[in-house]
């Protein structure tokens, strides 16, 4: 894959790759002085989303022609959505059970899968699943690189700290970067006999 037009020469600059994150409370009926209670939301500058947009729509194109993306992807896939993974999952049970089989649901809890990303691990399954090329690839790598990030909470700034691993929340190309590294265990629905 290479970036049509040379569009995608460049990352930004600094102030493109600082995140200032935001706590919101999760409801407003719980407990407001635990931090569990609050989500965090990244605010990024509008300039990095649309160079973002851009970066990946020609990687869901790409993806698309080589019928690279899992059938089954739900999350950050248009036209699917959490609803269409229950019908899928919801189908595959009432298909097992009408066969007499045992069904059995494990759930993963990725809440922090984001921030714990290494990119080494992503730059080199993108090359080895999708086949990107090295100019894409170091395009991600400064995408993900010499990121920054302040916490704003009743009205302060913390102070700036680096990033080094995971992906930008709040970021456009954030999920499919964090989807491309699903073990491919993951990426497949099969009933065992």
């Amino acid at each position: 894959m290479t970036p049509s037009g040379g569009a995608l020469h460049t990352t930004g600059s600094r102030s493109q790759k600082m995140a200032v994150v935001t706590l919101l409370p999760k409801k407003a009926s719980l407990e407001p002085h635990e931090l569990k209670n609050y989500r965090p939301v990244s605010n990024l500058s509008f300039v990095s989303n649309l160079v973002e947009r851009v970066a990946v729509k020609q990687l869901s194109d790409y993806l698309e022609t080589k019928e690279l993306l899992p059938l089954l992807q739900s999350a950050y896939s248009s036209h699917h959505s959490t609803e269409t993974a229950l019908l899928k999952v919801l189908s595959d049970f009432l298909t097992a059970i009408d066969d007499k089989k045992v069904t059995l649901l494990a759930l993963l809890d990725l809440n922090a899968a984001f921030d714990c990303l290494d990119h080494d691990i992503l730059l080199s399954r993108l090359q080895s699943r999708f086949g990107l090329d090295v100019a894409v690839l170091a395009w991600i790598r400064s995408f993900l690189t010499d990121r920054t990030q302040r916490v704003c909470f009743g009205g302060r700034l913390s102070a700036e700290i680096a990033l080094i691993f995971g992906v930008p929340q709040g970021s456009v190309l954030g999920p499919s970067c964090f989807c491309s590294t699903r073990p491919s265990c993951l990426t497949s629905s099969r009933l065992l006999d």
